[in-house]
């Protein structure tokens, strides 16, 4: 039987590679970096279906290094001193690929610290997840880590034409990919997601043909026909923390449970639903009403005391809390629009009136003359310039259409009458 068409067509050299652009394209900075052979530790973060398995195979490959992959869902601490002892060999050549690394324990990691430290491996781990939150500091910190993006639809088109070459000669018929919109939704940026759904349409589609012609309608129907065909790798698993989420953010308790109990009952991760639920909080509900963060963090310190099942309670009471909080995303908003700011404006100087003044020369050439402490003025505010004068008066921050934070418009019209025009 053929192997999946997704390990068929998986590149074997950086030329091959699709996507990463900013990582591995001419001149970037990761294929500098292996093309002079000296590879730093690194973690590889991005979502899944991006290449991160197959940038380590190529790394490994390109530089003719002893090549060892773990799981970290099968794998514990034996088989990584295992793996280690094998390499002493190698003299510090030897590459550990470890797929899922946030999966690994905090021993597990441990146990990877003194061969990262010494030199003995070079570890490349592989994570959907920050690692800022799932790899433990000292692993962290010995480790670059250059994050993945999800492929775009230029890349999706350059793969779907790959797999349809692949699967004509063999099959001995034509395909025409004439509508490819479903393909590239269906495929979430995923390559191997969008592998699987090509595969399973011409295998279909094929029978007494000589052609077959890729539309829209057709590809959603064969999906939804043949979902456990086509979800074969579980990737289901980030549809389905989408569905919670949307279920969360759109208020629909109802929905948000469901989907929540669909987690529980895949095994899926606590910590890996609380996070996304911190996460929510801040960005879907904000000063709509914070106490949502407090208790989404509540939760996430909750659960790492309490053992399963009963955490799912706890995961349950936050859910509802959050679909049933008002909404907001207007700190989202104000960071999302600062961060613009800053990349259109660039380093825009200080005023000096909020400079720090810790010597006299700086206090002489007018480092923070002018400043008014607020404290000093009733109601503790007195008006004055805080942007770079370049962008006075630009407004970042629109407080949400909600209870709570109309009442923080009401606050900043009164302070700053007409200069922000809120």
């Amino acid at each position: 039987m053929p192997s999946p068409l997704a390990e068929q067509l998986r590149p074997q050299s950086l030329d091959e590679y699709i996507g990463q652009e900013h990582l591995v394209g001419q001149g970037a900075i990761l294929r500098s970096s292996i093309e002079s052979g000296n590879i730093p530790s690194m973690i590889l973060w991005g979502p899944p279906g991006v290449g991160k398995t197959t940038l380590a195979h190529i790394i490994s490959q390109t530089l003719n290094r002893e090549f060892y992959t773990l799981s970290a869902v099968s794998s514990g601490v034996k088989d990584v001193r295992q793996v280690i002892n094998s390499a002493k060999m190698f003299g510090g050549s030897a590459i550990l690929f470890i797929d899922e690394i946030h999966r690994f324990s905090k021993s597990q990691q441990d146990s990877l610290l003194g061969a990262v430290e010494k030199g003995i491996i070079t570890l490349i781990g592989a994570t959907t997840e920050n690692p800022s939150f799932e790899v433990i500091s000292p692993l962290l910190s010995r480790c670059q880590v250059y994050i993945l993006k999800p492929l775009e639809a230029n890349h999706l088109h350059e793969l779907a034409q790959r797999a349809i070459r692949k699967m004509e000669e063999p099959f001995k018929i034509t395909i025409e990919l004439k509508e490819e919109e479903a393909l590239f939704r269906i495929s979430g940026g995923d390559a191997r997601k969008l592998y699987n759904a090509l595969e399973l349409y011409v295998y279909q589609e094929k029978v007494n043909k000589k052609k077959v012609v890729i539309t829209n309608k057709r590809m959603q129907q064969i999906i939804q026909e043949n979902l456990a065909m086509y979800d074969k790798q579980g990737e289901m698993h980030y549809d389905i923390i989408s569905a919670f989420i949307k279920s969360l953010r759109g208020s629909d308790p109802n929905g948000a449970v469901y989907w929540l109990a669909r987690m529980v009952e895949a095994g899926e991760d606590p910590k890996f639903i609380a996070r996304r639920m911190l996460i929510l909080a801040s960005e879907d509900i904000g000063n709509a009403n914070p106490n949502a963060l407090l208790l989404a963090n509540t939760c996430f310190d909750a659960i790492s005391k309490i053992g399963w099942p009963e955490s799912r309670i706890i995961l349950s009471q936050t859910a509802i809390y959050l679909a049933t909080s008002p909404k907001s995303n207007s700190a989202y908003a104000a960071i999302n629009d600062a961060q613009a700011l800053v990349k259109k404006t660039g380093n825009l100087p200080v005023p000096l009136h909020l400079r720090n003044a810790p010597t006299g020369l700086m206090k002489d050439i007018g480092y923070g003359k002018d400043y008014k402490y607020a404290h000093s003025y009733e109601g503790n505010f007195t008006e004055l310039e805080f942007l770079p004068n370049e962008i006075s008066g630009t407004r970042i921050y629109g407080p949400g259409k909600n209870r709570r934070e109309e009442e923080i418009r009401k606050k900043l019209q009164k302070l700053w009458k007409d200069k922000y025009n809120y």
